[in-house]
């Protein structure tokens, strides 16, 4: 049997490739797809045949991207029925019918499609990627598609809906993970009710997002912003007539690539192609917070909003599949350590069981409520059933869940809505207060001996090298150096060669004892918080890390006397290159390339540490340039290091007047679009090579006349002198375009920063903006 297989898998290859010798994007009645055979759709986008998932030893029908490198799948055939190898055929069948058959000719899926057609039928795989059955005898009629039973993508062209006729509904459900297709837990689809509202559910039972209703130009909970509208790549509609109701798009522009997918995080996220990365890049997540998935973590699993992975297990249990929790899989969820036994008295159940307590949760909703007026009644009741899986006492009363306890998000603490839940464990897995004494004397000893060790060894090595171990006293925090007052004063010649001061101090050139690498000084101004929380903020600060944020090298903590220590930049700041003479003006390339670094800079600070950092002084003299030109932001974090909370009231800001939001101006709290619109007003100085204010005859503030120029399609107006005229137009019409959205009244007409790399990456593009308001009385003549 084993020498068998291989030659029935070659004979089928043989009646086979004689039809199929040449690319083609159709099946006639009859032929058959095998192995590693294609159909390609008629300009090449898409491809059909067989796949394996990842390191998955099992083979799918799909369809794929054929033009970009890094595959990835919009369509599955098989989805629950794998097939283990490639000796099986997908095969049009003479009646119309699309067919995977195993080596055994076993029928593994059909195409169930709704007629039969003539032997001119063919199954054809068009530019969108919609595969369809055609009837030869009449080609408009379609017979079957893949856009009817989409699996976890929606692209272009397709839809997802219900179809009144035959009462189909067509649901994105996800994959199990990376390298399993089956359908997973969570899926999007319309509302059953017949409204034009979407939802996203767990299990076809829990709903935990909501598009909102069709305004006729957007879903109310997915307005789409005017600097996107949308998006200029497609054009989302939603249509409900006698047989249909269903939303699709189309394209705007046929050179982006974009698809939205329900992944395996519960989250639809729309991904644009992005050429000069060759990967996909992220344009929108729903719900924006991963642990605002109904049971993301699965059983007992916990979500920790600013943790990587985000879901954990609490003492006690471990990943009840950790092969699916490596891939991001955490559906299973979390599995006691010990399993426990039922026990018919309380007293026999308190010697085998207690609660492991859990602080500051937000509680599950599927809670039991019991009438108990004690903490200690509480846990009685949930004692004394084997079914109670924990509880929880609060003002509202006392509350157990049975069996399974699902969606467990950690809250911060201290934070109003978190409580304390209690699970039910194993007494052998809750630690006592015995085991952890002894684990702190033990601990204690252990440090007391290494600490001796660590004194010998340090001054073994004073001894033997005193001059470098001078400078070597500093204490290490992550990897940033402490110093002292002293070294630093030496380090500076006295704080005698000042590079520059700003808002929150003056910076001095330094030279490194040990390396003899120049570094840059920066002697803080205004600082109100003590020592131990200016420490803590400074080592914050330090591992924050990004190619287009300055390096913290190390601090000094001294009473009243705070200093940080930076990487020097070798060509100063932007500012200083700006309004300079022929001679230093930097070029267009080097322009662009500095506005899509900062943008990037601004992004991570935004969006991507742990919590949102605000900048609050965007500003060409924060920016600074390495030996490439490449551009670092400097003084991020400074709310924080200062002990000032800058989104509160005008009083505490130290931003720059002319790069001020007005919401900032008129005393409102900010948000990261302050930094947009600082960003804009800096932008159109970029390109101008002229600050945003001028005094001549008359005063201008420049970003009103250029805002004027950029609506009227002058973009050359705008354009600095010195260059010539030697441009990229593209880019100077994007710079251009993203600075004046950037710069508008209403912060949430202003995109954010994420959204300006895309746009500034190519992934997407700007309508014209208008000029903002506030702005118009400004604009001369």
């Amino acid at each position: 049997m084993a020498l068998l297989l291989p030659l029935v898998f070659f004979v089928q290859m043989l009646t086979s490739c004689a039809s199929l010798s040449t690319a083609t994007d159709a099946l006639s009645p009859g032929q058959s797809l095998f192995g590693n055979q294609t159909l390609v759709s008629k300009e090449g986008n898409f491809a059909l045949g067989f796949f394996s998932p990842g390191k998955s030893l099992k083979f799918y029908v799909g369809i794929w991207y054929k033009k970009i490198p890094k595959q990835t799948v919009i369509w599955v055939a098989n989805r629950e029925k794998p097939i283990p190898n490639l000796s099986a055929e997908l095969k049009f069948s003479n009646d119309g019918h699309l067919l995977l058959l195993d080596h055994l000719k076993n029928l593994i899926w059909a195409s169930n499609s709704t007629r039969h057609a003539s032997n001119s039928s063919a199954a054809v795989l068009l530019d969108n990627g919609n595969l369809i059955l055609r009837d030869g005898a009449n080609p408009n009629t379609v017979t079957w598609q893949s856009f009817d039973h989409p699996t976890d993508t929606y692209v272009p062209e397709s839809w997802i809906g219900m179809n009144k006729v035959t009462g189909e509904y067509q649901t994105l459900t996800s994959w199990k993970n990376s390298e399993d297709p089956s359908p997973g837990f969570f899926s999007e689809t319309i509302d059953p009710n017949g409204t034009s509202e979407f939802f996203l559910e767990w299990n076809k039972s829990e709903r935990y997002w909501r598009s909102g209703l069709w305004t006729g130009n957007y879903f109310a909970a997915v307005p789409i912003l005017p600097e996107m509208r949308p998006h200029t790549i497609i054009t989302i509609t939603y249509v409900d007539n006698k047989d249909r109701r269903y939303t699709t798009s189309t394209y705007r522009d046929r050179s982006k690539i974009t698809r939205q997918v329900m992944d395996v995080s519960g989250q639809i996220k729309q991904w644009v192609w992005s050429e000069s990365a060759q990967d996909w890049a992220l344009f929108f997540t729903r719900p924006s917070s991963q642990c605002d998935v109904y049971s993301v973590c699965g059983p007992f699993g916990i979500c920790y909003e600013k943790s990587m992975p985000v879901c954990k297990c609490a003492n006690g249990f471990s990943p009840a599949s950790s092969r699916d929790w490596e891939l991001n899989d955490w559906s299973s969820g979390c599995t006691r350590n010990t399993k426990l036994q039922c026990r018919n008295s309380i007293s026999d159940a308190q010697q085998d069981v207690g609660f492991l307590k859990l602080q500051s949760i937000l509680l599950p909703s599927n809670a039991i409520s019991v009438n108990s007026n004690k903490v200690e009644d509480c846990r009685s009741v949930c004692l004394n059933d084997c079914s109670c899986a924990a509880y929880a006492y609060n003002s509202s009363g006392c509350f157990i869940w049975n069996e399974e306890v699902r969606n467990l998000k950690q809250l911060d603490q201290g934070d109003d809505m978190g409580d304390t839940l209690y699970v039910r464990l194993a007494a052998s897995d809750i630690p006592s207060s015995s085991n952890t004494k002894r684990t702190s004397i033990i601990l204690a000893c252990a440090a007391a001996a290494v600490g001796l060790g660590a004194a010998l060894l340090i001054l073994i090595y004073l001894s033997l090298r005193y001059k470098k171990a001078r400078f070597n006293r500093h204490q290490l925090e992550g990897s940033l150096i402490r110093f002292t007052y002293a070294e630093l004063q030496n380090m500076t010649k006295n704080f005698s060669d000042k590079l520059g001061s700003g808002g929150f101090g003056s910076v001095y050139r330094a030279t490194m004892p040990s390396s003899g690498a120049t570094v840059a000084v920066k002697r803080l101004e205004g600082v109100r918080q003590g020592e131990k929380q200016f420490r803590t903020e400074v080592c914050t600060l330090g591992l924050i890390q990004h190619i287009n944020l300055i390096r913290l090298c190390g601090f000094c903590a001294e009473g009243d006397k705070k200093l940080l220590v930076y990487d020097f930049m070798q060509n100063g700041s932007l500012d200083s290159w700006l309004c300079e003479d022929l001679h230093r003006a930097l070029g267009w390339k080097t322009r662009y390339e500095i506005a899509i670094g900062i943008a990037r800079g601004l992004a991570y600070l935004h969006e991507n540490c742990r919590e949102c950092i605000i900048h609050c002084d965007i500003k060409p003299e924060n920016i600074l340039l390495d030996e490439s030109y490449s551009p670092k932001l400097a003084d991020f974090g400074m709310a924080k290091l200062l002990g000032r909370d800058f989104s509160r009231v005008l009083t505490t800001m130290r931003g720059t007047i002319g790069y001020l939001a007005p919401e900032w101006i008129s005393g409102m709290p900010i948000t990261p679009k302050a930094d947009v619109f600082s960003f804009g007003a800096m932008l159109i100085e970029i390109i101008s090579g002229k600050r945003n204010k001028d005094q001549g005859d008359e005063f201008l503030f420049f970003p009103a006349w250029a805002a004027n120029k950029v609506s009227q399609g002058e973009v050359l107006a705008v354009l600095d002198e010195k260059l010539k005229g030697d441009v990229n137009m593209n880019q100077l019409i994007t710079l251009c375009r993203v600075s004046c959205w950037c710069i508008q009244d209403n912060e949430v007409d202003r995109p954010s920063m994420g959204q300006v790399v895309q746009v500034l990456e190519n992934v997407v593009e700007l309508n014209v903006p208008p000029v903002p308001g506030s702005l118009q009385c400004f604009i001369q003549g």
